[in-house]
């Protein structure tokens, strides 16, 4: 058998497949037993199983219960097995069964296909390449009410054979056929099929009477694997004065070059209207022009996958004679032509199909000298589709089809287009569609459109922004920007009655709802799979996707709402769709968001202040860093030993006669002692009798490590204090700034004390001194503080007491 022969079925197959595929719901659905030599069906099958291969094994015989646990089976391959027989019950099991592939066995007998009663569910059917004599199909047959594509070989083919399938409503009934081929005129008369496949093994029609009784009975006929024969098929054509056909396809040929064109001028000169040649290679190319039918019914010519056998030929010879062809439609598609020229004369195409070849820029043009004339013949041309070429400047293309004054629809999509917008281009006037999609274009693009535009597809270009400079296109109506690099939705100024608007898969983060008051006519909108940034500004476009899923609401649809609309940043709500996400009014209103923050805030600030003056928590603040700094100092401060030879007291207090009682009862008491284990240093005890005031006062401050004033309004006032507090201040000098200790009993403004006492005033400036506290609470905390000031590691020397 010819490899083209399986593709046939195989394609054939693929068309029953494709329509069961969706209905597949798990991985047991799908069982593939194809090529393990299996000798039976196996056992052990699934009961989920749908889609079932066994083709190439070594299973001769089918029997009733082969599939008994496949009650949900809807596809069977047993192909290429060596079949023999099949069971009549075989199939009982399979109500659901819809696609089954008999073929390359050795079944024998068309009549005794009993197994079909069981079948009647069926679409496709495959039973060519067996050992079948006669192609009489048996009583089984009428039960495939609903087959629709069927595929059979025999040796011979006699009238009535397809009497029992009279009844069916096929769309596709393929014959595959052998060299020696027995037809009896009038055999296929009780087919009822769309259209006749004719598979042939000798490369060639393998009888006259078929391929008249295909003519004459069936709408569409294709005639496979050809290899010649092809002026016998034009001699009959030529002669038939009647032809039902109305669409011919001739696939899978190798044809001469003017093998080729005779058949073709024949069959314009018939009343068939389609003619299609699909994967055709051609020998034996021109050099030279070749004459083509001035007038024809044909309304379409198309060839697909067609390649050339020959090096040496004419390529304009080639495409003059297609090109100047009497047909409405014109589509050579997947072929490596380079170039297309201009018809000699006005054409009648209406439409131009140059899918995924290889043309360039030059495209129907020609050079003459230093001068490129561009084609003015083309201009009933209507629809032109130039997908997946080598096109790549969109001014010149602008050029090639600047004179076909009735084109619609233009298709360039799938090249590599660019336009830099240093050069204005020439579109006809009537364009109302165009598909630019998948090619190279920015936002220049919008400087090379035609006026009148109705539809425009730019997806997949690298458009970032729409220039609000751009000229009005009145007329636009739908415009596809999805797959482009836009941050933001366009103002619609330049496109008044935009009514569709495609925005997927751009770079929309937080596109702004207010440019849309600018469309007023917009109706559908798709802003689906941009990366959404979850934030106050996205706020309103979430609006707009609620607000759309009202059906009662006249507002915008958006497209694909809510499941393509997902958040990507922040990364706590990434993958969340837009519908779900809260974004509370407080944390986006300025105003609100103060008052929210301010109010509580002035709150506690007065509370606290309230609480601070109730308290007395300065105070206590206050208290406790004089008692951490004097702790510091303690710990830092480096005395040598020689400054404190002679020294005995811890402190001198001075003070004045008349706060004696809170020396005596107060002070003493916490410093000296258990309670404070200071020694404190007083004139009373101290001062040596015979010895002047003043040098009573130096020797105490002498011995004392630090000086302890005890300052009121009595303090002031005293003459003697005053002498203490020189010496003290001396002392300083030699001792470091804490050698002086400051408390203040009772307060003391600055205008109270005299001004020949400035001393006194620059001390209570620079010094921090403890206040006494009226409060008997805060008395604890005082004295902490005051043995704090007064601690120091004095030499262990006795005290000498001396009497007054």
């Amino acid at each position: 058998m010819r490899p083209t022969t399986a593709a046939l079925w195989a394609a054939v197959m693929l068309v029953g497949l494709q329509q069961l595929a969706s209905l597949a719901a798990s991985p047991d659905s799908r069982v593939d037993c194809s090529s393990k030599n299996l000798s039976s069906v196996p056992r052990d099958l699934p009961q989920e199983v749908e889609f079932l291969d066994l083709s190439c094994n070594h299973i001769k015989q089918l029997h009733r219960g082969d599939f008994r646990n496949t009650t949900l089976l809807r596809s069977l391959n047993v192909s290429w097995n060596g079949l023999e027989e099949i069971d009549p019950g075989t199939f009982s099991d399979t109500p659901l069964l819809e696609v089954l592939d008999l073929s390359h066995n050795r079944l024998k007998n068309l009549s005794g296909q009993r197994y079909l009663l069981h079948t009647g569910n069926l679409l496709t059917l495959n039973l060519t390449w067996n050992s079948f004599l006669t192609m009489t199909l048996g009583s089984a047959f009428t039960s495939l009410v609903r087959l629709e594509r069927l595929a059979l070989g025999a040796k011979n083919i006699s009238m009535d054979d397809f009497k029992n399938i009279a009844g069916a409503k096929l769309q596709t009934l393929t014959l595959c056929l052998g060299d020696e081929l027995g037809y009896e005129a009038g055999s296929l008369k009780d087919v009822h099929a769309l259209r006749l496949q004719i598979a042939s093994t000798s490369g060639k029609l393998v009888d006259d009477y078929l391929y008249a009784d295909a003519l004459s009975l069936f709408d569409e006929v294709e005639l496979m694997n050809m290899t010649g024969g092809y002026r016998e098929l034009s001699e009959q054509l030529s002669q038939r004065i009647e032809i039902h056909t109305s669409h011919l396809y001739l696939t899978n040929i190798l044809i001469h070059w003017q093998d080729l064109t005779h058949y073709v001028n024949v069959i314009l000169r018939t009343s068939i209207t389609h003619l299609c040649f699909s994967d055709m290679a051609m020998s034996r190319l021109p050099q030279v022009d070749t004459d083509v039918t001035k007038k024809s019914k044909m309304k379409s010519f198309s060839g697909r996958r067609v390649v050339v056998k020959s090096f040496l030929f004419s390529q304009e010879a080639v495409y003059n004679f297609f090109i100047n062809m009497p047909v409405e439609s014109l589509a050579i598609t997947e072929t490596s032509i380079i170039h297309m020229t201009c018809p000699k004369s006005q054409s009648p195409i209406l439409q131009l199909d140059f899918s995924y070849c290889a043309l360039s820029d030059s495209i129907f043009s020609r050079v003459e000298g230093q001068q490129t004339l561009e084609c003015q013949n083309l201009g009933n041309v209507r629809k032109l589709i130039l997908v997946g070429n080598n096109l790549k400047n969109l001014q010149f293309l602008s050029k090639r089809v600047q004179y076909m004054k009735s084109l619609q629809h233009l298709d360039l999509s799938l090249n590599s287009l660019i336009y830099e917008g240093l050069e204005e281009c020439v579109w006809p006037p009537n364009i109302t569609n165009v598909s630019l999609s998948s090619n190279r274009l920015t936002h220049t693009v919008f400087k090379c459109l035609t006026k009148g535009i109705e539809t425009l597809d730019l997806q997949n270009n690298q458009v970032s922004v729409i220039p609000s400079s751009i000229l009005k296109l009145g007329n636009l109506s739908s415009l596809n920007l999805n797959a482009n690099r836009l941050r933001d939705l366009p103002v619609c100024d330049g496109f008044p009655i935009l009514n569709q608007l495609l925005l997927r898969s751009n770079s929309l983060h937080a596109p702004f709802v207010n440019k849309l008051e600018s469309c007023p006519k917009l109706k559908t909108l798709d802003v689906g799979n941009n990366p959404f940034t979850c934030t106050c500004a996205l706020r309103s476009f979430i609006h707009l996707g609620i607000k759309s899923e009202r059906k009662s609401h006249p507002g915008i649809e958006l497209l694909g709402w809510p499941l393509d609309y997902y958040c990507t940043y922040p990364e706590d709500v990434r993958d969340t769709i837009l519908k779900d996400i809260l974004i509370p009014d407080v944390t986006c209103n300025v105003a609100i968001l103060a008052v929210t923050i301010l109010c509580p805030a002035v709150v506690v600030i007065v509370a606290v202040v309230i609480l601070c003056h109730r308290f007395d928590v300065p105070w206590y603040m206050g208290m406790i860093w004089q008692w951490t700094r004097a702790k510091h100092r303690a710990r830092t401060r480096q005395v040598r030993p020689e400054d404190l030879v002679g020294v005995e007291f811890h402190a001198f207090v001075s003070y004045s006669q008349h706060d004696t009682d809170w020396v005596h009862n107060s002070l003493l008491p916490n410093l000296e002692g258990p309670a404070g284990g200071l020694r404190i240093c007083l004139h009373e005890k101290s001062f040596v009798a015979g010895k002047t005031v003043i040098e009573n006062i130096m020797g105490c401050v002498g011995k004392s490590r630090r000086s302890l004033f005890v300052l009121s309004a009595h303090f002031v006032k005293s003459e003697w204090c005053h002498y203490e507090l020189y010496f003290a201040s001396h002392q300083q000098l030699a001792l470091g700034s804490d050698s002086i200790v400051l408390v203040l009993l009772e307060p003391l403004p600055q205008y109270t004390i005299p001004s020949k006492y400035n001393q006194l005033k620059s001390m209570m400036g620079r010094h921090t001194y403890l206040e006494w506290p009226q409060d008997m609470a805060k008395h604890r905390l005082f004295w902490a503080n005051l043995r704090a000031a007064l601690q120091a590691d004095l030499p262990d020397v006795p005290v000498t007491e001396i009497e007054e």
